[in-house]
């Protein structure tokens, strides 16, 4: 991996966001207005705002985190969110209803999110976070130095993050020798620029495991069970699911589906996992949650979001779920269960 670079843009991202900022500062009885754009599904406890995620730590980690720098929904904050319910067409409309609302800053998740966001403005500052290698998406000039009016913390260190994934499974079902690989359909932002490095490094990581990777690409949602009976009749022994905000949004359908065809699954969030998937291998998004307000109090200071450098994670979370192991009649070897950050029993 490019670690040299990585750790490079977190020193330098860490030093400018703790750095005192002397000569800004929060404007008594100002209101702040923060909008929120992502590709998931509206929480069904939703305020006006359709912001409130009772129970979520994610949501916790974040809100936390502004209180702590002094921001409190509510009070002296309102946050407007906005959630394309993973019909990506709708993202470019809620970026400029969230304009037209001219909030103070707009944090982001995904990369057809913060596309959107910033294709209806060049001026409201953007955060963003749940995003692969934004560089080579367009999305920053570079990580250092992001320029524009886009900045935040990207989702991992580089595309590598497939190829660990890819090992990691093969560890889990040493016995498999055909592993099928679950993509995003076309318009669920998927990439020109690193599409095809993604299969690239799938497929050069497939040949050096020793194993056959059987890609399946769907149109949309209504190809999920056709897929997975494709799988089956391909005789697959594995699933890696590559990284998508539309499988967040269809996380039910394809545990449970994987479940059905018997096949063991690498998934890209933990919340896969805790609804019943096998195993994910993941940033630490409650890190990143906390990190977000650092951004945000930043900005809303009066930094300009091309000076903050994108930061890039340190850390990586191996989840295994025991109880869908011994449902599957997988025994996970003890080294691997040695390396798991979370174990669901």
């Amino acid at each position: 991996m490019r670690i040299s670079v990585y750790v490079l843009s977190v020193s330098l991202a860490l030093t400018l966001l703790t750095a005192p900022v002397p000569s800004l500062e929060q404007q008594p009885g100002k209101v702040y207005r923060i909008g929120w754009l992502s590709g998931g599904l509206s929480p069904k406890d939703a305020t006006p705002q359709k912001c409130r995620r009772t129970g979520n730590p994610f949501w916790q980690a974040w809100e936390a985190g502004l209180r702590e720098r002094g921001y409190t929904p509510g009070q002296n904050l309102v946050i407007e969110c906005r959630y394309t319910e993973g019909r990506e067409e709708r993202a470019p409309a809620l970026a400029a209803d969230l304009v037209t609302l001219k909030v103070d800053l707009i944090v982001a998740a995904n990369t057809n999110q913060v596309r959107a966001a910033k294709q209806a403005t060049s001026t409201i500052p953007i955060v963003m976070f749940g995003v692969i290698d934004p560089v080579p998406r367009g999305l920053v000039a570079s990580l250092a130095r992001p320029g524009g009016n886009v900045t935040g913390l990207a989702d991992d260190a580089g595309l590598e993050i497939l190829g660990k994934s890819l090992q990691l499974l093969t560890e889990a079902v040493p016995t498999a020798s055909r592993v099928a690989t679950l993509h995003q359909p076309p318009g669920a932002a998927r990439d020109p620029a690193t599409t095809p490095v993604w299969e690239n490094i799938l497929a050069a990581e497939a040949r050096a495991l020793g194993v056959t990777r059987q890609p399946y690409h769907l149109r949309g949602p209504e190809d999920l069970e056709s897929a997975f009976a494709a799988m089956t009749k391909a005789r697959a022994e594995a699933l890696l699911v590559v990284p998508s905000p539309f499988f967040g949004v269809h996380r039910q359908r394809i545990v449970a589906l994987a479940a059905q065809s018997r096949l063991p699954a690498m998934h890209a969030d933990k919340e896969d996992v805790e609804a019943g998937g096998l195993m994910a291998y993941t940033v630490d998004n409650l890190e990143i949650a906390r990190r977000l307000p650092a951004y945000v109090d930043r900005i809303l200071r009066g930094a300009k979001p091309g000076d903050l450098p994108v930061e890039q994670p340190t850390g990586f979370k191996l989840i295994l779920n025991l109880k869908t192991a011994k449902a599957l009649g997988l025994t996970i070897p003890p080294e691997l269960l040695i390396q798991a950050e979370e174990v669901i029993r």
